[in-house]
C-alpha cells in the first residue's frame, strides 16, 4: 500500500504509528533540515522505534530553509501571512492534489458532504496578498459546493447573498473580520455555522476565545462559533465545533512539550508548547514543534491559549540560532 493510501486510510493507533516512523525515517534521511536538526540534537534516527521518540522539527525553520524533501520540483509554494519586516514562512508542496484530499476528507469527516454546504468566505488579508493556503483551500471547497463565494469588505452584499441562499452555509471569516460585521450589522444568521480562523492579525484588541465567542454568538444570533486551526507549514486543519475544542483528523496528533526542554512532553491536562505530527506533510516535514501554546485531553482534542515569547522559545532555537 502507497503511503499516500495509508495516511487517509488510518483507524488505528497503531496504523498512525506505523506511517509516522516510516515517514519519520524517510523524512531524518531526505530533509536536509531535520536531517540536520535531529544530528545537532544528538538523535540518531535508526534508533528511534517508537512513535513518542520522535522530535519535532522548530517551525521556525521554515522561514529559514527550504524544507523539502519530494522527488520532483514542488507544484506550490505557500506562504504565510507577515507583518511588515518580518520573514514568511514558505511551504513546498509537491502535490496540490494531496493537499485537496487531505483538506476535503477532514472537512468531510467533521461536516458531512462538501456538495451540501455552501461555502462564504470572509477573509480580506488572506485574499490581499499571494500564496495563501487557506485561500487555496475555501476557493476549492466553495467550487465544489457551487455555491457561496469571497468577499472583502462587501458586508451588505454578503449579507444578502447568504440571505437569498435556500442551502445551509458556512461563514468563514478571519476572527477581525467577523468581529467588523458582527459590530457594524449585527445580522441574525438563519441555517448558518459561524467559523472563525486567523486571529486578529494586529487589526483589533486580542480577546480570550471566550469572550469573543461571546461577542459573535450574541450578535449573529447562533448558540456556537466554530473555528478552523491550520495553518501555512501544515497540509491538515483540525475544527472546532464550539468552546474552542479542537479536533484532528485521523492522520494528524497534537502533542505538548516543555517550553525549555523539547525532549520533554508534558502530560495531558498540562499547558504546554504545541507539537504537531502532520502525515499530509509527505513532502516537506511532518514533525513540527509549533510556536502555539495549548492543552490537550484524554480524548485527543486540544485548546490553544496563546502563543509562545520570544524569551520562552529557548527550547527550540538550537539549529534556529
Amino acid at each position: 500500500m502507497k503511503l499516500y493510501d495509508k495516511i487517509f486510510s488510518i483507524s488505528s493507533d497503531a496504523e498512525f504509528e506505523a506511517a509516522a516512523l516510516e515517514l519519520f525515517h524517510r523524512q531524518a534521511e531526505e530533509c536536509a533540515p531535520y536531517r540536520e536538526y535531529l544530528s545537532l540534537m544528538g538523535i540518531n534516527h535508526t534508533e528511534v522505534t517508537h512513535l513518542k521518540d520522535i522530535v519535532c522539527m522548530p517551525i521556525e525553520l521554515f522561514k529559514l530553509r527550504d524544507v523539502y524533501c519530494g522527488t520532483n520540483p514542488p507544484e506550490k509554494i505557500f506562504t504565510s501571512s507577515s507583518t511588515t519586516g518580518q520573514v514568511p514562512s514558505r511551504h513546498m508542496m509537491q502535490s496540490l492534489a494531496l493537499y485537496e484530499q487531505a483538506f476535503t476528507t477532514a472537512f468531510e469527516q467533521f461536516y458531512g458532504a462538501v456538495e451540501q454546504w455552501s461555502i462564504y468566505g470572509l477573509l480580506p488579508n488572506y485574499l490581499q496578498r499571494e500564496g495563501s493556503s487557506l485561500v487555496y483551500m475555501v476557493d476549492n471547497l466553495i467550487k465544489r459546493c457551487g455555491s457561496g463565494g469571497f468577499y472583502l469588505d462587501e458586508y451588505g452584499k454578503l449579507l444578502a447573498d447568504m440571505a437569498a441562499d435556500p442551502k445551509p452555509k458556512i461563514l468563514l471569516g478571519v476572527s477581525y473580520a467577523l468581529w467588523d460585521l458582527a459590530e457594524q450589522y449585527a445580522p441574525k444568521l438563519r441555517d448558518t455555522i459561524v467559523m472563525e480562523t486567523g486571529g486578529m492579525k494586529g487589526r483589533r484588541e486580542e480577546l480570550s476565545k471566550e469572550q469573543f465567542h461571546k461577542i459573535l454568538t450574541e450578535a449573529f444570533g447562533v448558540d456556537k462559533i466554530h473555528s478552523e486551526y491550520g495553518m501555512a507549514e501544515l497540509t491538515s486543519q483540525a475544527y472546532s465545533k464550539g468552546r474552542g475544542i479542537f479536533f484532528a483528523p485521523k492522520w494528524m496528533r497534537v502533542t505538548l512539550r516543555d517550553v525549555n526542554n523539547p525532549m520533554r512532553s508534558l502530560p495531558e491536562g498540562s499547558r504546554g508548547a504545541i507539537n504537531i505530527i502532520d502525515l499530509a506533510n509527505t513532502s516537506s516535514c511532518a514533525f513540527i514543534a509549533t510556536q502555539d501554546m495549548g492543552r490537550i485531553y484524554a480524548d485527543g482534542s486540544f485548546t490553544i491559549e496563546g502563543r509562545l515569547t520570544g524569551a520562552e522559545i529557548r527550547g527550540c532555537n538550537l539549529l534556529v540560532q
